[in-house]
């Protein structure tokens, strides 16, 4: 589970296979004091015996828990669960990103999350680094824990789908299959005819799937294979962008096209 500091989040979120059982309408848990989790429900949201707070099940309901007790020996938390409805699904937007540094990928995991995308497919290109796919967020699945810290901070449950290191040929395969009827959009500073913006005006119906190169561009070649998969291209405006802050932007356009900001 993630790493909580010592900023509020807007819910608190428990995997499934936390609980003993399938979790019903009520559950409870047993939380070690240990857990960050537990050190945010006592020190930042304080929270005493008696108390609620938000929590969710990942890709599950909405509810309140309650703390019901604190051991004695403060090793542990008692907590009981009332679930409610699971939130709406997520937004029909689909990222496909070069994968950048691991300290970009982590600020897209947890910005996009929280903004709301279906899927994120960080993939292999030209021009990238082959060693970022190397680095532990991947490796030892730490990519989850900032999947879960953007749905927390957005007071989502849903978790957006991820794949990495695939090729941009198999990712475009794959969402062929997947999404056939989506409309496809290659950001690109070089060879764009038209803004982002002026381009979703044609757009009548999702899904969008955006494609963003890593932070050296694409190739001449990677742009040959996306016009013949049928991606339009586009651009953010003359400016040139940090691949965060492209990304930010760009699912910011694309919801807005889409009424849900």
């Amino acid at each position: 589970m993630p790493h909580f500091s010592r900023v509020r989040v807007n819910i608190i979120l428990f995997n499934p296979d936390e609980f003993p059982t399938p979790a019903p309408n009520r559950a409870s848990l047993t939380l070690p004091r240990a857990d960050p989790r537990a050190a945010h429900i006592i020190d930042v949201l304080r929270r005493k015996p008696g108390d609620t707070f938000d929590a969710g099940l990942v890709d599950g309901p909405r509810g309140k828990a309650t703390l019901a007790a604190i051991s004695p020996d403060d090793a542990s938390l008692a907590l009981t669960f009332l679930w409610g409805a699971p939130p709406p699904p997520l937004p029909p937007l689909t990222l496909i990103i070069g994968l950048p540094r691991p300290q970009t990928a982590r600020k897209i995991l947890n910005e996009a999350t929280a903004l709301g995308v279906s899927e994120m497919h960080f993939i292999a290109t030209e021009r990238g680094e082959p060693s970022y796919a190397q680095s532990t967020l991947w490796t030892t699945g730490e990519y989850r824990r900032h999947l879960i810290a953007g749905a927390a901070q957005a007071f989502c449950t849903r978790l957006p789908r991820i794949t990495f290191s695939n090729t941009l040929t198999a990712t475009i395969a794959a969402l062929a299959t997947g999404q056939p009827g989506a409309h496809r959009i290659a950001l690109d500073n070089y060879e764009s005819p038209a803004p982002l913006g002026g381009h979703l005006k044609h757009i009548s119906r999702a899904p969008i799937i955006l494609a963003l190169g890593s932070e050296r561009g694409w190739t001449s070649t990677e742009r040959d294979q996306l016009r013949a998969a049928h991606f339009a291209f586009a651009h953010l405006g003359p400016r040139v962008l940090r691949t965060e802050t492209a990304a930010t932007a760009a699912i910011t356009l694309s919801l807005a096209h889409l009424g849900l900001v």
